[in-house]
């Protein structure tokens, strides 16, 4: 039976009723527990007819704020002003002319029933909402890896002035195929006129006049290559101890380190005596967060060695001992390798006969099987910013250290909390992107935001969890090379990521011993190969975060009159309210 015969039928049942005139006006009785109702406007019948009683079915709809198990129970009708029928005894004939017989008319939820409804409804709203949210992570970092299949590689050549670095990144990019061989002729014939014929392969990192004219690297250079299995970038550090500021900003960019060492007689023992940059570039290089170190012998060539295994043997075994202490476990992360960078013999393909005592892998196929690194692809994004120039808008450099960015992303400068725009993203074969993932090395032009607005060292930052910034910091030290004691009001001059700050030791708080206890007593002084716990207090704001939180931005050097005198890790940050000014 449909639902108008439904309303007919008891349309004609009540119009069959004998009804008082006596009786009192129509009013359905409710459950005191249910939501409020508010009932559909309908007229009031002005005589005692059947007829007007025909529009009673209208307010059946009220039962719709009541749980549907309970609709009928809460409203029992008074006709003729007796009292109304208990809820528990549905058998009197009332019972009969009750009006949510037609249930199904009540499907349709008036307007003005669905005003209480949100209440109950909203907590499972919010439960189908989270669980979106965590897919839609997942599949963001999918297609993000997806976009990103080739993993990228930042390398850092380092090593003695003179140990061969330039010319061996330069023959990597020409037999890669990244500069022609015409371009490598025309640097041969400009290097012959300028009577530096064997300085030519240097030429394709070493790109300025000042840097062809001395043959020395002054600033960090930049170059990409790629291979079948992973995209690189190679940072072409100076080797020169002047330059070693450079150094430092070019190795907190880097993922690997290519050691370079200079096989020929005399060479290596200048590089690596007291003095020489050896040592020390290897130590900065591990400071600086280069976890994995590929020693690469160079000019076995020379007419001083000419691949003598005897000469590999002794570098090999003076150097192991040293690298172990500065923190390199020889076993897992360092692998030494034979090489010629000016002949090209063991950088793309195996030394072969011209060594037929080593049979490992060249300089590429040891890169190309490195093992894949923890990207924090979905974290919060930081960014230290290397360099900064204005190209048509204001654009900086530097390595996504953790999470990822697309363009029109809206981000913060740290510190200063400057708010800015992604305008475009370009990786270092020149391409531009629309994305660009942890441990890609980019370029990025910003909207918003002017270029004298933005130094060396600021970090940029996603607006939901900004870079922490302070001026004053507890630190673990460990003294490497201190002319004389250091006491409480040292200064020096702090290396964290790209930012170069000066700093004060305002107080010495513990010195730890081997097996790192904390003395009861600050001590009064620290000096060479002592461990300790200081703070620390800049002249001006600078984003650091605690090492355990971001090891790249809570490792740091500290150096004064041109040495390395510590290296160390933050570990409490301290509000910049209670440093003294």
């Amino acid at each position: 039976m449909s639902n108008d015969a439904n309303v007919a039928d008891a349309t004609k049942k009540l119009a069959a009723t004998s009804l008082s005139s006596k009786a009192k006006a129509f009013k359905p009785t409710f459950n005191a527990k249910a939501p409020a109702f508010v009932p559909r406007p309908v007229a009031a019948a002005a005589d005692g007819t059947g007829a007007a009683a025909a529009p009673v079915p209208a307010p059946a709809p009220a039962p719709a704020d009541a749980p549907p198990s309970a609709a009928p129970k809460p409203m029992t009708i008074s006709i003729g002003g007796s009292t109304p029928a208990a809820p528990q005894s549905p058998k009197p004939e009332s019972a009969k002319v009750e009006i949510p017989a037609p249930t199904p008319t009540t499907a349709p939820v008036p307007s003005s029933a669905q005003a209480p409804a949100p209440a109950p409804a909203d907590e499972p709203a919010d439960d189908t909402a989270r669980e979106p949210a965590d897919e839609e992570l997942v599949a963001e970092e999918e297609m993000l890896l997806d976009e990103h299949f080739k993993e990228h590689l930042n390398i850092i050549f380092i090593g003695h002035v003179d140990a061969g670095k330039s010319t061996l990144g330069g023959n990597i990019l020409f037999l890669t195929g990244m500069v022609d061989k015409r371009t490598m002729e025309k640097y041969e014939r400009e290097a012959k006129e300028a009577g530096r014929e064997s300085w030519y392969l240097s030429w394709a990192l070493d790109t300025n006049q000042e840097e062809r004219a001395k043959g020395k690297t002054v600033e960090c250079g930049r170059a990409f290559f790629e291979s079948s299995k992973r995209r690189y970038t190679i940072l072409d550090a100076p080797g020169h101890k002047n330059y070693v500021p450079s150094m430092i900003s070019g190795a907190g960019q880097a993922d690997v380190g290519v050691l370079v060492i200079s096989a020929r007689k005399g060479e290596f023992e200048t590089g690596f005596d007291r003095g020489g940059q050896t040592r020390e570039h290897a130590v900065l290089a591990k400071t600086s967060g280069v976890r994995r170190l590929i020693v690469a012998i160079n000019k076995m060539d020379d007419i001083t060695v000419e691949w003598s295994k005897a000469r590999y043997d002794e570098i090999k075994t003076k150097l192991t001992p040293f690298l172990k202490t500065a923190g390199y476990n020889p076993k897992t992360d360092l692998v030494f390798l034979p090489i010629s960078g000016y002949t090209g013999a063991g950088v793309k393909d195996r030394v072969g006969s011209v060594c037929p005592w080593y049979t490992g892998m060249s300089l590429l196929e040891t890169l190309d099987d490195l093992q894949a690194l923890d990207r924090k692809i979905n974290g919060p994004v930081r960014i230290p910013i290397a360099e900064k120039y204005s190209d048509m808008g204001t654009v900086i450099s530097g390595k996504i250290e953790s999470g990822h960015i697309k363009v029109n992303q809206k981000v913060f400068v740290m510190p200063g909390k400057i708010p800015c725009e992604i305008g475009a993203i370009y990786t270092d074969n020149e391409a531009e992107e629309q994305s660009a993932v942890s441990g890609d090395n980019v370029r990025i032009r910003l909207r918003g935001v002017k270029d004298d607005m933005i130094q060396s060292g600021f970090v940029l930052s996603d607006t939901r969890y900004p870079s922490r910034c302070t001026r004053a910091f507890t630190a673990q030290l460990v003294i490497l090379d201190a002319p004389n004691i250091i006491t409480a009001g040292y200064k020096a001059v702090l290396h964290v990521h790209m930012a170069v700050e000066e700093v004060v030791v305002t107080t010495l708080l513990h010195k730890l011993n081997k097996q790192n206890q904390k003395s009861r007593m600050p001590p009064p002084f620290v000096k060479k190969n002592e461990r300790c716990i200081v703070r620390i207090e800049a002249k001006k704001p600078v984003c650091v975060e605690r090492f355990k939180d971001f090891m790249q931005l809570g490792r740091f050097t500290l150096r004064d009159e041109g040495k390395t005198i510590a290296i160390g890790k933050v570990e409490k940050l301290i509000d910049t309210s209670a440093v003294t000014n």
